[in-house]
């Protein structure tokens, strides 16, 4: 298929600067593959919705304060990187502006002095950064800054440290909020709890993976990157038993939906730790995953993909077409999608 086949027209404002004052009060588009159709609706409606004993999974992985600021120190130009990913805390891929202009062996100075050296990556289009000691977790909880999306036009605030991170967070590790799950409060957990709505946590560090653009004509060219995932002991056993005793696998957000088709093996989710490139095109069959609560997606990207070949490509392109009629707002701190 061809990648403009994924593009649409977005009117600016609806592009959600901010989150609601009030987790949880977005609005919810419910789509119905059955039926082929949608109807408006709200998130603290979202249990009527679900079958009374599905199974909700939750990607829980945390978001990194990952934007930090280094100094130039032959200019002493400030220049920002995006702490991708690292495997020893001591070499991390990076996202910085006008990366292909920055030769091997060149420095930058970070906060503590700690001194970094560009080297090459084999995974374009981040660089590598190469320091003497290890970055640990603290170390970006103290200078980083929250690594807001490129659409959201405005410097990360106090409050995104809070509403750009799931109320569920545990597993630090991701560079992008898992956004779907931006939108679940503690009451709204409860209320799916009282209706007998199962809860299942597992882990997707989101990285370039999940947020790299599609850049290739065709999206079957297009490559996926690499992507750390865990699915615990516990997880793997009550989701397999959901799927035994015939009760449906609801995942949150297309994060979820990786972790879950990427760990199924021989005919079961199998538990432990891995990586994913996992690229989920129309054609593609789903063999864990019944339904799907997501955000809506950014033209041309692999998430807007994924929902297609879940839902069908005529049915997403109207489902998005009536919530820009319906101003909904759109991407990270938007409203929701859930596809029955």
């Amino acid at each position: 298929m061809k990648t403009r086949e994924f593009f649409f027209d977005l009117p600016e404002e609806l592009i959600a600067q901010y989150p609601l004052r009030e987790r949880g009060d977005s609005r919810l588009l419910v789509v119905d593959r059955s039926r082929g159709d949608y109807i408006d609706s709200t998130l603290q409606e979202l249990p009527s919705f679900l079958p009374p004993d599905s199974v909700l999974v939750f990607n829980n992985s945390k978001v990194r304060k990952a934007r930090i600021y280094g100094i130039d120190p032959h200019t002493g130009k400030e220049r920002e990187f995006l702490f991708v990913r690292s495997e020893d805390r001591k070499q991390w891929e990076v996202l910085t502006p006008n990366a292909r202009r920055l030769k091997e062996g060149r420095t930058f100075l970070f906060p503590e002095f700690k001194m970094g050296r560009v080297g090459f990556s084999s995974h374009p289009p981040t660089l590598c950064l190469r320091f003497e000691e290890p970055l640990e977790e603290v170390y970006f909880d103290t200078y980083g800054k929250v690594p807001l999306p490129p659409y959201i036009h405005r410097q990360a605030e106090p409050l995104d440290e809070e509403r750009y991170q799931t109320i569920y967070a545990q597993q630090t590790g991701s560079v992008a909020a898992p956004t779907a799950g931006l939108h679940f409060t503690e009451s709204i957990l409860k209320a799916l709890e009282t209706k007998g709505i199962e809860r299942v946590f597992v882990t997707l560090h989101v990285g370039l993976g999940t947020f790299e653009p599609i850049r290739t004509e065709n999206i079957e060219n297009h490559k996926m990157h690499r992507e750390e995932y865990e699915v615990s002991l516990e997880a793997a056993s009550r989701i397999n038993q959901a799927r035994k005793e015939k009760r449906e696998i609801i995942a949150v957000g297309t994060t979820s939906v990786r972790v879950l088709e990427s760990a199924y093996q021989g005919g079961e989710v199998r538990a432990g730790s891995g990586s994913t490139e996992l690229y989920i095109t129309p054609g593609y069959p789903f063999r864990v995953v019944d339904h799907l609560f997501t955000n809506f997606h950014t033209p041309g990207s692999t998430l807007l993909v994924l929902v297609t070949a879940f839902a069908g490509t005529s049915l997403i392109k109207k489902a998005y077409q009536h919530a820009i009629q319906k101003r909904y707002r759109f991407f990270s701190y938007g409203d929701a999608m859930l596809i029955l």
